[in-house]
């Protein structure tokens, strides 16, 4: 089974979004796509939430709050543990040809003292998709994403710019360039159609969990 790690800049840039389009582009070539957000917080928000629009994706822990789940945990006097993360996020149906995993903000963003989502997208071995925004800032964030993501030993398959405008200002368009020096970058538009883009390329090996 292949999968891939989506992940992001900072929260709000539009991963749930990305990761449920990369999976139903998947799915719209004929491959059997399991979903996967092993730690979710904000249940307290209205919804739909990020394990919703994912389409009933496989989730592990649960929380009200919208903190990092570190602090989440912590609030809930529920510490999570590594092993239970992983083991979530490598289950798929039986027959699954690939799965999508989705993280918790960005790739720093820690589930407790020793352990973050950069961690989890190690232990699990999938190649990474991140998703940032287009405008003011994301070369910064971008690249320090790209920067820890190299510092992990993780392989950064894309970098997907969203919401992309349909005139793009200046800006936008030197944002989209400069990071293209480094790394493959994609551009989709608010609510945009993914299916397109390769994204069977940006999938990886994934060995789920025996038995």
């Amino acid at each position: 089974m292949r999968g891939v790690f989506v992940t992001g800049t900072d929260t709000g840039v539009g991963k749930t979004y990305v990761a449920a389009s990369l999976a139903a582009a998947l799915r719209s070539r004929g491959l059997r796509v399991a979903t996967s957000k092993p730690v979710l917080t904000g249940l307290d928000e209205e919804g739909p939430h990020d394990h919703e629009v994912l389409g009933g994706a496989a989730v592990a822990a649960t929380f009200g709050p919208a903190v990092s789940p570190h602090l989440a945990a912590e609030l809930a006097g529920t510490p999570l543990v590594p092993a239970e993360i992983e083991a979530c996020a490598r289950e798929a149906p039986d027959g699954a040809d690939a799965v999508v995993v989705e993280g918790v903000g960005g790739l720093l963003v820690p589930f407790g003292p020793d352990y973050d989502v950069r961690d989890l997208a190690a232990a699990l071995g999938l190649p990474l998709v991140v998703v940032a925004r287009a405008g003011l800032g994301t070369i910064n964030h971008t690249r320090l994403t790209l920067e820890a993501a190299a510092a992990g030993g993780l392989d950064v398959r894309a970098v997907v710019l969203t919401p992309w405008p349909g005139r793009p200002s200046v800006l936008e368009r030197s944002n989209r360039d400069t990071l293209a020096r480094e790394v493959p970058v994609f551009t989709v538009a608010e609510g945009g159609d993914v299916s397109a883009l390769p994204v069977e390329e940006w999938l990886g090996p994934f060995a789920p969990v025996a038995g």
